[in-house]
């Protein structure tokens, strides 16, 4: 995933994330909690996070 300023405003700066799983929270409609990986340039993971973000701001790599 391609996380920018359209999924959350916390992502200032686009980051690119490897979903490892939907997390099961309640939350706003429209709205989930994804646990995954950042991934760094050559597709490395350099951090395990999870993030809140908007479901039709996500964008595919």
């Amino acid at each position: 995933m391609w996380l920018t300023r359209a999924a959350s405003p916390q992502f200032h700066r686009p980051i690119r994330f490897r979903v490892i799983r939907e997390l099961d929270l309640s939350t706003y409609d429209g709205w989930i909690w994804l646990e995954g990986y950042q991934i760094d340039d050559r597709g490395d993971a350099i951090a395990r996070r999870a993030v809140f973000v908007w479901l039709q701001g996500l964008r595919k790599l």
